[in-house]
């Protein structure tokens, strides 16, 4: 690559077309990226620097927190709550929402961010992420927890960070969306993959076979038709994936297509779905859409949902538009 592109010149690039754009939101993003920046170099050293096995705590949720979730948490916070761009924060790993100390300005975003996805998989070596989202903030407020519970549709940015066998960030201001990957001998994250697209077909989906009694008759009937292949009503073989991190399977739906599931199921009454509304699945609803995919709990899409809470749980299924379409339309059969 000849003339490498910064994510920093990207993103001012693309607010010089903006008239009323500030530089305000090129900062918080550059804070962000530093953040993600440290967490992928302690992913990167793990136990050469003592940072994997389990806290021994648990989180809001009741799931047992790895050393990490505490430390790349703690990294988020402590990179964004001086810079005076931020009115508030929430955290996956929080019960509540966060408040900029009072010594520091407040600014006019609001950042919500699941400070490592997948981080079940730290212990074994596999991929884990960041995911990050940000909304405006009401002016001359002191944000209350409902002025986080807004439609996905209203972000202003959402993007996640892969760390995987390179670090990488995806990221979309709803004009499109980029990837990045850090190139780590000028500590820069540099476009690698412009304006990403989901193709509409695909032949590859994802779900966790485990829980196949629980699920509900129309996510039934899918995957048994992908299962009966080309003897089947779809006519053609599918190939099953699960890595049990979002960020690494919504990165593979983004470069190559496929449909990811983590349907509703009749195991637990109290949770309608597994992953969260604000930190994993609205962010990553924003981008797929971006990139020409869909995105729906099955029976609604998931930036229309008006969040109730900040931690909110809801089914997931998102990836290639055709297949989304076609699940979301076996619900509606019933």
């Amino acid at each position: 690559m000849t003339n490498k592109v910064s994510l920093t010149q990207f993103i001012i690039e693309q607010q010089r077309g903006l008239p009323e754009a500030s530089g305000t939101f090129t900062l918080l993003l550059n804070n962000i990226v530093t953040a993600c920046k440290e967490i992928s170099h302690l992913v990167n050293r793990g136990n050469l620097v003592g940072v994997l096995g389990s806290a021994e705590s648990e989180n809001v949720q009741g799931e047992v927190q790895k050393k990490l979730d505490i430390i790349t948490n703690d990294i988020m916070v402590n990179a964004l709550n001086w810079t005076g761009h931020l009115a508030g924060m929430a955290s996956e790993e929080v019960d509540d929402i966060i408040a900029i100390p009072t010594q520091y300005p407040k600014g006019k975003y609001l950042a919500l961010f699941d400070p490592l996805d997948g981080s079940s998989n730290i212990d074994v070596n596999l991929a884990v992420g960041t995911i990050f989202s940000i909304l405006r903030c009401r002016e001359g407020v002191e944000p209350a927890v409902e002025d986080f519970l807004r439609q996905g549709a209203e972000q202003v940015c959402a993007g996640f960070v892969l760390y995987g066998p390179s670090t990488m960030m995806v990221l979309t201001t709803g004009h499109g969306v980029n990837g990045f990957t850090l190139d780590q001998d000028i500590g820069e994250f540099i476009l690698t993959h412009p304006d990403m697209k989901i193709p509409e077909e695909t032949s590859e989906f994802a779900i966790n076979m485990s829980n196949q009694r629980f699920w509900e008759p129309p996510v039934q009937r899918y995957i048994d038709e992908c299962l009966q292949g080309t003897e089947g009503p779809r006519g053609k073989n599918f190939n099953m994936r699960w890595i049990a991190s979002l960020v690494a399977e919504v990165y593979r739906i983004l470069t190559r297509g496929g449909v990811f599931l983590y349907p509703f199921d009749l195991r637990d009454p109290s949770k309608p779905g597994r992953l969260r509304l604000m930190y994993e699945a609205s962010p990553m609803a924003f981008i797929i859409e971006q990139a020409g995919g869909a995105c729906s709990t099955g029976r609604e899409r998931i930036l229309d949902i008006k969040p109730t809470g900040i931690h909110q749980r809801v089914p997931l299924v998102l990836g290639s538009k055709n297949e989304v379409e076609r699940i979301v339309a076996y619900h509606q059969e019933g």
